[in-house]
């Protein structure tokens, strides 16, 4: 399969590297800034483990350059570039195209449906621990790497059967899922209460649980997020639960998420992905949602000033 990666950041570029150097056919759609410094570095993998990975030359590729389909195209962009996104892919999406998208939340899909077609578009989640250094490399923090995907309607067709098989390489957990969407609303209830936790306390998890009554105050969100997901017919399965209240309980923890790093360095946030379409499924449900209302009204303030500085 040709494989294509946007992005080549620290989610996309991780799994695209242990792609590349599985052998797979992969090539990297990346602005012209990223395209330089990846030709002169090379792709570089850093953290506990990697030392013995030598720096990848990989496959690129900029927008105006695209001209012909992908049999795959894995998309670990924010959704804050998404609408940009989907007009640079047109000419590298084909009749049989499956397109991979790795973000959070759920409307996206809407978004590339209506785009390229409902039988075009997987279902996905990820889960891995990266960052990109000030170099332009991607440091692994952690050794999770998981990818989950499948069909939103449900069930396991042969094209993701056939896709699993091409992402099961080395350093890769690839999950064929018969579920998707149960596996999206998790990650989406998990990372809207680590998100509404940290923007409203203004700090690390450990920051705010360390103050009194900020213990409370992740599982709140979280049940608030879980009662959506349930009313929408995801229930978040109960050891999912477990690990998110462990996550947003621990003293100590030094966990923020991108939705905070963007919220204090003055970036445009992905709120309304993650928490304003979350809390206008709320209302169509009839499900009260207090805190990551608040939450959501708090990121609105700041895109406001975002926008007021043009």
């Amino acid at each position: 399969m040709k494989i294509l990666v946007v992005g080549a950041g620290a989610t996309g570029g991780y799994f695209g590297a242990l792609l590349a150097r599985a052998g797979r056919d992969v090539t990297f759609l990346v602005r012209p800034g990223r395209a330089e410094t990846l030709r002169t570095r090379g792709l570089r993998i850093t953290g506990k483990g990697t030392e013995d990975w030598a720096p990848l030359t990989p496959q690129l590729v900029v927008a105006e350059d695209l001209s012909e389909p992908y049999d795959v195209i894995i998309l670990a962009v924010k959704a804050t570039t998404l609408d940009e996104t989907v007009k640079t892919l047109r000419p590298a999406v084909g009749p049989t195209t499956m397109i991979v998208p790795f973000l959070n939340g759920l409307a996206h899909l809407d978004r590339l449906a209506a785009e390229f077609g409902t039988d075009a578009v997987l279902g996905g989640t990820v889960k891995v621990v990266t960052k990109l250094t000030p170099e332009g490399d991607i440091q692994r923090m952690a050794p999770v790497s998981e990818l989950t995907f499948g069909e939103p309607s449900g069930g396991l067709s042969d094209r993701v059967t056939a896709l699993h098989d091409t992402l099961s390489v080395p350093g890769i957990d690839a999950i064929a899922s018969a579920d998707v969407l149960e596996a999206m609303w998790s990650k989406w209830a998990f990372i809207v209460t680590i998100g509404a936790l940290t923007c409203l306390g203004r700090g690390t998890v450990g920051e705010v649980v360390a103050v009194p009554g900020g213990d409370h105050l992740g599982p709140a969100l979280l049940a608030e997020a879980a009662a959506v997901a349930s009313a929408s017919g995801h229930p978040v399965p109960e050891p999912d639960l477990a690990t998110t209240t462990t996550v947003v309980t621990t003293p100590g923890s030094p966990l923020v998420p991108s939705l905070y790093r963007d919220l204090v360095e003055g970036r445009a946030t992905e709120a309304e992905h993650l928490l304003g379409d979350l809390t206008a499924r709320a209302r169509e449900l009839g499900v009260a949602t207090p805190l990551l209302d608040l939450a959501t009204l708090h990121l609105r303030v700041h895109e406001g000033r975002m926008g007021e500085r043009g």
